[in-house]
């Protein structure tokens, strides 16, 4: 079951990294492969009630790849931490089938009590780089998390999160199905961007409504003071270029 188990892995390396060359080259290459295959046995001990010798293997384990999984962690088939270094999941974290973490991903707890403190990532999830899950939340099936993201929310299934903290992107095409690196495609648009081009757009009406009223005013021969009446004047376009 085990052989059965890293052949997978391996399969499934393939599958996700295109730097990958050969079977040799990963199995002796990829610490994210190395600390999965460790946490395997840890996870075994814990179960066993070793918990002593089982948070010594992890350690160990972190010291040879980088990577930091409590073997209390529950994850699935065919997890691939890509890069691998500085990546840390914590007791109570749960990662399904098909997942993929890069480097410098945290799952954390945001809380001491004893229970379920930390993420649930659901199948196919995408964690892009440096991003940081915290929280007894859920991540959905087939979700993505963009790289340096903060979540603290949970993610619906097949949404793609990203920023600090993270919100949810709009996709104006439908999803393309296939891997994602990173946790990002091509076809996403921050909400928070829209709004503020709105906005920018919303206020070069107002000024031109403003022109307008001042022009019938003063044809009306009614005085206008302009530095007091007289909108303020600004650039739109270089304010659009610097919102994108």
């Amino acid at each position: 079951m085990m052989f059965a188990n890293i052949k997978e892995d391996i399969a499934s390396v393939f599958a996700r990294d295109p730097a990958a060359r050969s079977t040799f080259e990963v199995l002796t290459c990829y610490p994210g492969l190395h600390a999965r295959i460790m946490h395997r046995m840890s996870n075994t001990l814990w179960h066993a009630n070793l918990k002593w010798l089982a948070r010594f293997l992890s350690h160990v384990a972190r010291w040879f790849t980088g990577v930091e999984i409590h073997p209390g962690a529950t994850i699935g088939r065919r997890f691939f931490i890509d890069h691998g270094m500085g990546v840390v999941i914590g007791e109570t974290a749960e990662i399904g089938n098909d997942v993929t973490l890069y480097h410098g991903v945290t799952l954390g707890g945001t809380s001491w009590k004893e229970g379920k403190r930390h993420p649930t990532l659901g199948n196919g999830v995408v964690v892009g780089a440096g991003a940081k899950i915290l929280g007894p939340i859920t991540v959905g099936d087939g979700a993505k998390i963009g790289s340096n993201a903060v979540v603290v929310k949970d993610v619906p299934a097949g949404a793609t999160a990203a920023g600090i903290p993270a919100r949810i992107l709009d996709e104006e095409k439908k999803a393309k199905p296939g891997f994602n690196a990173y946790g990002i495609g091509n076809d996403q648009n921050d909400p928070v961007n829209k709004a503020l081009h709105g906005l920018i757009g919303h206020s070069v009406t107002v000024d031109q409504r403003i022109d307008f009223i001042l022009q019938q005013l003063e044809k009306l021969g009614v005085p206008v003071a302009d530095e007091h009446a007289t909108a303020d004047k600004f650039d739109p376009n270089h304010l659009n270029k610097i919102v994108d």
